[in-house]
């Protein structure tokens, strides 16, 4: 994106929110990468970062882990690597080796899953490939110390053996000789020590010369002088010598594996830009975290749709001191070109302008954006800014001067990809020529189908934006009776700049602000006034709809619960009526197996009584129930004789009689207008008025003379 002025990106500050994203990086790739952020003009670039970023973001927000946390910066390595005859060291090829683990790590996680599920974070490693000959040739040589292996050679092996045992020998004569020297009383406190490599005997400076040997030095104190005794000068030499073959066979095998590595090295160099791109996507996710940042959708196409948009500096500045950022929610696109925000000083203006073009160059730098998901950004090209007081010692130009020469700019080089800002458009000359200058230059911008904001406060621009296609008006809200700024943008109408209201809210003499008022035009006058009675209706509409819809969605929340109720009670009829139609079928279903077993047991009284009259009449009397009556009759005469009805009301555990079929039964429980009672083993549930509560008759006293 070209940017005009250059100084764009500091009046804007995206150079904060680079600065933020850079504290975030822990490789020197990230960082760089942070500090040099690109503004992309294409779509493909755009969605990838964006994608990579919100993918990021879903992992730390649910707790996924995801194998990138070594931090190496091994881009000199990687550099010396690719010279021909360069040699790493030991800690540096283990350092290397650790590079290509992480990569391997990263491959081992995206699995068939991951890599559909995280198709952004996927598309790093797309072209490339892990080698597992790199770790494979580190190890056969350095070990996990970054110390070479004996193993390395059969050359390095024989000298470390040769070397071992020559020092274990020096060892033993070393300790013999300070045994020796000691009985003598010859040695000082610290009693050995090494000078130059070789290992030396600590004796008073004044036996010196009684100890045969090479003197190496003496103490800062000059009480204790440093001999290598004339036993141990050949053993040092030879263990000197292979000392100096061994770091000689170090040496030729690193470099041989240096070789043998360069041929990876650009291999290596893309596996390290891999674990700086991760570095650089995991910063952009938590910077969005950190911010409240979202996807929003993207459009190859000019225009701007901010719904709950926050200036991100001003949500995080805010947050600290526990106050609410106030969000502004704005769309430019088509027939809304231009948006020009008029009202009182110090009421946002400015911070809703650099809002829209701040959130518009991190969207297209990859970064997720404070807005809500259903916000739209289109891609522009270049971006143009005039903010504050341009004035200029060293060209000789005054504040309008500098502000023609912007518009020039901005008139020549504007087009339909072109995001614009001007704050205060046509000050800094008188107001009328201004005003008439600032009129132009809107009509060139709408006919150069550009997209912008301007600010201002000139009437004939408010009046212009009412009727001009393509400009619409915005004012910022103004709280008249507290004099205070509700920093809530309204787009539609403009507003007043509250310049007599301002005046009373500062305390500056009444009979001032009455003179000045009487010197502004009546017409002027009459209109701000009723810019200002205008806005503080629409405030009032907006409270009295913001309580309607507070209501409304009371009556929802209410009208929701009570059809959760009917629903839930008509559920509960449904499994009432259906336990009843269970218990219907059931009686059948027992009256029917009850008639089964009387007609098996008819049928083998048939087979067994000779008499069959007497059998048909049992099955006449089962089936067509001609003797229903004398048995209900006799039934009763039982009952009565046995029980006698006393009434009142049922309880459980009572015995009652049912009144229809003469039967008793105890009562188990009751359900309402309902009990259930059983009667034999079987319990049924009987209407309470279809029930009397009976009491068993005592027996009769036997008579004493018949014993």
């Amino acid at each position: 994106m070209r940017l005009f002025p250059e100084s764009a990106y500091i009046q804007l500050e995206f150079n904060k929110v680079r600065d933020l994203l850079a504290l975030y990086c822990q490789t020197d790739h990230a960082r760089t990468k942070a500090q040099d952020l690109r503004i992309h003009t294409r779509k493909e670039f755009i969605d990838l970062e964006l994608l990579q970023s919100h993918e990021y973001r879903q992992l730390i927000a649910n707790s996924i882990y995801f194998p990138n946390d070594a931090v190496l910066n091994l881009a000199k390595e990687l550099k010396l690597l690719s010279i021909p005859g360069a040699l790493l060291t030991g800690e540096q090829f283990i350092a290397i080796r650790k590079l290509t683990e992480n990569i391997s790590t990263i491959f081992r996680w995206f699995d068939n899953e991951k890599r559909l599920a995280y198709r952004g974070l996927a598309k790093v490693i797309e072209d490339t490939y892990y080698e597992k000959v790199i770790s494979a040739l580190i190890d056969e040589v350095v070990d996990e110390y970054g110390q070479v292996k004996d193993s390395a050679s059969d050359e390095l092996r024989e000298i470390r053996m040769r070397l071992y045992r020559k020092r274990n020998e020096l060892r033993r004569v070393f300790e013999r000789i300070v045994s020796k020297l000691n009985k003598a009383g010859y040695l000082a406190e610290i009693e050995e020590s090494f000078m130059s490599g070789r290992r030396v005997v600590a004796v008073f400076a004044e036996q010196k010369r009684t100890v045969k040997g090479i003197l190496h030095g003496e103490s800062d104190s000059r009480k204790t002088a440093f001999v290598e005794p004339e036993e141990t000068i050949e053993l040092n030499n030879e263990v000197h010598e292979l000392e100096n073959d061994e770091r000689k066979e170090v040496y030729r095998i690193l470099k041989e594996l240096t070789a043998k590595l360069s041929v990876y090295a650009p291999l290596l160099t893309q596996y390290h830009r891999i674990l700086g791109e991760y570095d650089f996507i995991r910063a952009k996710a938590k910077l969005a975290m950190d911010m409240n940042g979202e996807y929003p959708v993207v459009i190859d196409k000019a225009g701007v749709h901010l719904v709950e948009a926050r200036h991100p500096l001003l949500y995080l500045y805010n947050r600290k001191l526990n106050k609410e950022t106030v969000p502004v929610s704005v769309t430019l696109e088509d027939n809304s070109r231009i948006l020009v925000i008029s009202g009182p000083n110090a009421g946002g203006k400015t911070v809703t302008m650099k809002t829209i073009g701040l959130l518009q160059m991190m969207v297209q730098s990859g970064l997720l954006v404070p807005v809500h998901p259903s916000s739209r950004f289109g891609i522009f090209r270049q971006l143009m800014i005039h903010i504050g007081d341009t004035q200029s010692i060293e060209f000789e130009l005054s504040t309008y001067s500098s502000h023609l020469l912007h518009m020039k700019h901005f008139i020549s080089h504007a087009n339909g990809r072109t995001l614009f800002f001007i704050d205060e458009l046509g000050s800094g000359t008188d107001p009328n020529l201004g005003g008439a200058f600032a009129e132009v230059i809107m009509q060139e911008l709408v006919k150069k189908h550009s997209i912008g904001v301007v600010t201002t406060h000139y009437l004939n621009l408010k009046v212009m934006a009412g009727k001009t296609p393509g400009i619409v008006n915005g004012a910022m809200s103004f709280d008249e009776k507290n004099l205070q700024p509700l920093y809530k943008l309204i787009i539609g109408k403009p507003g007043s700049s509250y310049t007599f209201s301002i005046a009373e809210r500062i305390g500056m003499d009444k009979q001032l602000i009455n003179r000045a008022r009487q010197l502004v035009d009546e017409d002027q006058y009459r209109l701000d006034k009723l810019l200002n009675r205008t806005e503080q209706d629409l405030q009032q509409v907006q409270k009295k709809e913001k309580q309607l819809n507070q209501v409304l969605k009371e009556n929802d929340r209410i009208k929701r619960e009570m059809q959760a109720i009917i629903e839930k009670e008509k559920h509960q009829q449904q499994v009432e009526l259906l336990k009843e139609q269970n218990r219907v079928a059931e009686q059948k279903i027992a009256y029917m197996k009850d008639m089964e077993r009387k007609l098996k047991q008819i049928m083998v009284e048939w087979r067994r009584e000779e008499n069959k009259q007497k059998v048909i009449k049992q099955m006449e009397a089962l089936l067509f129930r001609k003797d229903e009556k004398r048995v209900v009759g006799k039934m009763q005469k039982k009952i009565e004789e046995k029980f006698k009805e006393v009434g009142g009301e049922i309880k459980v555990g009572d015995k009652v009689k049912m009144k229809k079929n003469h039967q008793v039964g105890v009562v188990m429980e009751l359900r309402g207008k309902k009990a259930v009672v059983k009667i034999g083993l079987l319990p049924m549930q009987v209407e309470l008025s279809g029930l009397v509560v009976v009491k068993e008759k005592p027996a009769p006293a036997e008579d004493p003379g018949k014993q």
